[in-house]
């Protein structure tokens, strides 16, 4: 592994990491629904709030009539109202992944993972390809037939937000990153389903060493292959962000280039996500705002931009209107871990690290 620094510096990293995760998931989960919640909805949602430019959580409805419907969880994630983050699976899966390595190792097999959301993860808790992949294996189906049995979701981005821990854990090595990203997402997911979480891990892992936004994303698409769906998308949004067009033409390029794909499909996703990245340009606010006004699903980018942007600045950096209303506490669904403090968490992956 690339060396990263001292060691308070890595744990302040690795914690950044978490926090810029929790925030940014906390910070999309409102309007977290991309057939309805478009990026010209949020904005005029918050133009009428008068939050623009969006620097905190999201503001709550002036009145609940006013056509602007949040999700029902909208009352424990808006700003004023967080004590501690609330439970979403995009927090969850980074929380078994950190008990999947701590129990098995960097040595785990796709079977293990399976077996582990089994033993601690509740069935209505998952969504699309982990939900078939989960009903698979109740049924005794084994990998990678898990992932292709009755599952018209292989592509969706279920696999890409469960890739953060082996960021996190193999910082300044993205392609190790990418391999133990692999091997858990095949339990769900096929082609740019599994790229995607190859280049999240990596992307997670380049931030530790990477001097610039731009070079952490140059790393990251070094593990996939050149030709994918996925890496061609990457690469055009760079491209345009390399012209100097606005975020918002931006975005409406890449949106028509991949209409048809729906709003939790990998590919529209990673574009939303690598422009929030590159026109956030390593501030922490910006990125995470820029990311989830880019609509499609919010809360699972918001958590991604977030985990990458805090990992880039480090927890002491990240601003204190993201991380004060936390409360240091995580909501999870995973048995055991409910409560959990996420000074804990971010503790338990530093030990993590240099691991076999």
């Amino acid at each position: 592994m690339t060396p990263v620094g001292s060691e308070p510096e890595l744990a302040d990293r690795v914690l950044g990491g978490w926090l810029g995760r929790i925030a940014g998931n906390m910070l999309g989960k409102p309007v977290e629904q991309g057939d309805l919640w478009t990026r010209d909805r949020i904005d005029r949602y918050l133009r009428q709030a008068a939050a623009l430019p969006l620097t905190d959580y999201l503001p709550e409805p002036p009145s609940e009539s006013d056509g602007f419907e949040l999700r029902p969880e909208w009352r424990q994630c808006v700003r004023g109202r967080i004590h501690g983050s609330c439970r979403d699976d995009d927090v969850d899966y980074a929380i078994l992944g950190l008990d999947l390595l701590e129990t098995h190792g960097f040595a785990f097999s796709t079977e293990q993972v399976g077996d582990l959301w089994l033993l601690r993860l509740p069935y209505l808790q998952t969504f699309t390809a982990e939900r078939a992949a989960y009903r698979n294996l109740a049924n005794g189906l084994k990998p990678p037939l898990t992932a292709t049995y009755d599952n018209p979701y292989q592509e969706w981005i279920g696999a890409l937000i469960r890739a953060d821990i082996y960021g996190w854990t193999s910082p300044g090595a993205p392609r190790r990153a990418a391999s133990l990203a692999r091997r858990d997402a095949v339990l769900s997911h096929t082609g740019n389903g599994v790229y995607g979480a190859m280049w999240a891990a990596a992307l997670v892992s380049a931030a530790f060493t990477a001097t610039t936004v731009r070079h952490a994303l140059d790393q990251a698409l070094t593990v996939v292959p050149a030709s994918s769906r996925l890496a061609r998308t990457v690469r055009r949004v760079v491209s345009l962000h390399d012209t100097r067009m606005t975020w918002e033409d931006t975005l409406t390029t890449v949106a028509e280039e991949t209409a048809g794909l729906g709003w939790i499909h990998t590919i529209p996703n990673a574009a939303v996500l690598t422009a929030g990245l590159l026109y956030g340009d390593g501030d922490f606010t910006r990125t995470v705002t820029l990311t989830v006004r880019g609509g499609l699903d919010t809360d699972s980018n918001g958590a991604t931009a977030g985990s990458v942007a805090g990992v880039l600045t480090g927890a002491e950096a990240i601003p204190e209107q993201w991380k004060d209303p936390l409360e240091d506490t995580v909501r999870s669904a995973v048995f055991g871990f409910d409560g959990v403090r996420i000074s804990e968490l971010a503790e338990r992956t530093v030990r993590l690290v240099g691991g076999e």
